[in-house]
């Protein structure tokens, strides 16, 4: 933060620069806020002044009010924010050490007699214009009424007092007489202006319709028109007016004269060019903003046919750490030069580009040929970014991903050519960033799809619109079912069921594997309740489990135990009637911490099964402080057994693997068991249980019962 002003004249100026930027914005004026700045400050010393003096005086307060009217402040929230501006901030700059409450009443009437002064002189100055342009429609009143009547070739001239220009002409375009606002207007002479027709006063930028609007009234088709219209000065300038013509009939109703009323809109014309830039261009880098770049997207699209488009959706690698690193002020400095690079490489016709906000550019070209061009822009804004960018005495290297969409006109909308676009340079960013991929529909299509699925979990637990479906864990030595692996599957309204590939991944990245993972565990639980409810003490092989799948973010998150501790204690089952199962890759590397919870289940009675062993690539003496009792084989290791004869290389991996886990008292538990010599290959390996479709495909909780149903009754 910058320090206050120390003396009298600095807070005062830090005053007048409150003031300036509170009233610029409502304020119609050409000058710069800087020159308005200046204009207020001497307003400033009188408020002070009058703040500070012995008596009060309420005139000096109501001078500096009609002052403002005078500096074109006339809109009402000019009044409205400087009488806020005079509240806030006038005795915290101008008070000095005087009692606060007596100041503060004093500010109060200041701001009343401000406000008088304001309305005051507003009023005035109304009143003055409108009787200046009375007395011009009355002057001209009298002109019409003498063109009708009188037998005189030319009019008097009425007009010398009126605020607007006035001329009048001949139907051929002499020019016969014209007021002094008029003259003002054009910096000419009364000989020069007459010498001139109308028809010589044409611009470049006059609209199509104003000569075939001004044929018309020569004619008597019509009897007046209002257009904007540009005209050349002598110094080279251009005036802007908002100009009237109306036809002036002699008595018997014949066209005679057109008069002309031109009010001079130069600086609001400028103004609202000003205005109008700084609504479409990036304040930081000078490009244009996303509003601009979707107008004139908007115009590629709409382009007729045989017209095509190229669009460069570029989005910088790394930035957020080169901003949190080095702070905002070095990564603004950073974008203004990458503007500036990308500004040299889109110099050709139809070509631009634009700052979509952050780190996020975007360059467009047009035109019938931009398969080709759009592919030389991408390559040219890839190498314009390859020589480092020098900032606070730093060489940075800035690298960029880039997506690319280009087609024929006519065919997709602004949002949806973006939307194409983002997803492109997104699959470029995660193939590893610094290169440029072309527009996939059908990559697209799943990038959308996955949106719509994201945005769609939420709701749809709430919704009920997941269910479980389980599949036997079956022991190899006997073929006694001794539980099920839970899982989940979603119905969803538009794609159907979907596995978990589908969206586990989503919710991960969401967070709802949390609460979707509890749901999972708890309805689970209760199913392993109903079958021992069912059972008994369990099947002839004893009593049926249940296994659950954790995510890594289940495993980190602080309540997982507590969750597990009260879902048995609700439903009333015994803690060796669950195995959670964990993959392995997420307990490479894994610390005590996150062992920590997994140790405290395993104490509890609930056993812990490792998922996917040997994907992984662990350490297997690792295996011996995991506090793991079940290994579950990845089905990899297996598949060649489904063929006879089976690979002797993955017989003695399984083998060694099952010696090692029976070494250490584990149990293991093979997936993905199609063919019946699969399993018998497996049980003379030692293996323990196993599951996969030779058994049964996951379903519904009954067919589990069917298949304890028969080994009970075998």
């Amino acid at each position: 933060m910058s320090a206050e002003p120390d003396g009298p004249e600095d807070r005062l100026r830090r005053f007048a620069t409150i003031w300036s930027r509170a009233v610029f914005p409502v304020t119609s004026t050409s000058a710069t806020r800087p020159e308005f700045e200046e204009q207020l400050l001497p307003l400033a010393r009188r408020l002070s002044q009058a703040l500070r003096a012995r008596t009060f005086d309420a005139d000096e307060a109501k001078a500096v009010g009609a002052a403002l009217v005078d500096a074109h402040c006339t809109d009402p929230d000019a009044l409205s924010r400087t009488l806020d501006c005079v509240d806030a901030y006038l005795v915290l700059y101008c008070g000095e050490d005087g009692p606060t409450e007596d100041l503060r009443a004093r500010a109060a009437r200041i701001q009343h007699a401000m406000a008088a002064g304001f309305a005051q002189a507003l009023r005035e100055r109304t009143l003055a214009e409108q009787e200046a342009i009375a007395q011009a429609a009355l002057r001209a009143q009298g002109v019409v009424a003498q063109a009708l009547h009188a037998t005189e070739a030319r009019f008097r001239a009425v007009f010398e007092g009126a605020a607007i220009g006035i001329g009048i002409a001949d139907l051929e375009g002499n020019i016969l007489q014209v007021n002094g606002a008029l003259l003002r207007m054009f910096g000419l002479s009364e000989q020069s202006m007459q010498a001139r027709k109308v028809q010589d006063w044409t611009h470049p930028e006059d609209a199509p319709q104003t000569w075939r609007l001004y044929d018309e009234l020569i004619r008597g088709e019509r009897e007046h028109y209002h257009v904007e219209k540009a005209f050349n000065r002598p110094d080279g300038t251009v005036l802007w007016t908002n100009l009237t013509v109306s036809l002036l009939r002699d008595p018997d109703g014949n066209p005679q004269y057109q008069l002309a009323l031109m009010e001079d809109t130069t600086e609001r014309r400028l103004l609202n060019l000003r205005l109008r830039y700084e609504a479409t261009h990036d304040a930081l880098t000078g490009l244009p903003n996303r509003t601009f770049f979707f107008e004139r997207l908007e115009k590629a699209l709409g382009a007729g046919k045989g017209q095509r488009f190229g669009l460069c959706y570029l989005d910088l690698d790394g930035f957020k750490t080169i901003n949190d690193s080095l702070g905002h002020a070095a990564g603004d400095r950073l974008l203004v030069e990458v503007a500036d690079r990308l500004q040299s490489c889109t110099t050709a016709p139809g070509e631009m580009v634009a700052r979509l906000g952050g780190d996020e550019f975007v360059a467009l070209t047009t035109g019938t040929d931009t398969e080709r061009e759009v592919d030389e822009l991408a390559a040219r804004i890839m190498n314009a970014m390859v020589a480092p960018i020098s900032v606070d005495g730093r060489e940075l290297t800035v690298r960029g991903s880039i997506g690319i969409v280009e087609g024929p006109a006519g065919e997709r909308s602004p949002a949806e050519v973006l939307r194409s676009a983002d997803i492109t340079m997104y699959r470029a960013k995660s193939a590893g960033g610094n290169r440029f991929e072309l527009a996939d529909p059908e990559a697209d299509a799943r990038a959308i799809t996955r949106h719509g699925l994201t945005t769609a979990l939420p709701t749809a637990l709430d919704r009920g619109e997941f269910f479980i479906e389980y599949q036997p864990l079956v022991h190899l030595g006997d073929g006694s079912v001794r539980g099920a692996e839970a899982l989940v599957r979603w119905l969803h309204p538009q794609h159907g069921v979907l596995g978990p590939d589908r969206f586990i991944p989503l919710a991960e990245h969401t967070g709802l594997i949390v609460p979707l993972g509890r749901w999972v565990l708890e309805q689970s639980v209760r199913q392993a309740r109903a079958w021992r409810e069912r059972y008994g003490d369990g099947t002839a092989a004893g009593p049926l489990r249940i296994n659950v799948n954790l995510s890594p973010c289940q495993l980190t998150h602080p309540g997982l135990v507590q969750d597990t501790v009260d879902i048995l204690e609700r439903t009333g089952v015994d803690p060796d009637a669950l195995c959670l199962e964990v993959t392995e890759s997420a307990l490479i590397g894994a610390d005590d911490d996150l062992l920590k919870p997994l140790r405290q289940l395993a104490e509890m009675g609930v056993d812990i099964a490792l998922d996917d062993f040997g994907t992984g690539y662990s350490n297997l003496a690792n295996l011996r402080r995991l506090p793991v009792s079940i290994l579950k084989l990845d089905r990899s290791f297996t598949q060649s057994m489904q063929q006879f004869p089976a690979d002797p290389v993955d017989l003695k991996i399984v083998e060694g693997i099952v010696s090692l886990a029976h070494s250490l008292d584990l149990a293991v538990t093979v997936e993905g068991v199609e063919t019946g010599a699969q399993a018998e290959q497996l049980r003379i390996l030692g293996c323990d249980t196993a599951q996969g479709w030779y058994y049964a495909r996951p379903g519904p909780p009954e067919r589990l019962h069917e298949l304890a149903l028969v080994d009970a009754s075998g």
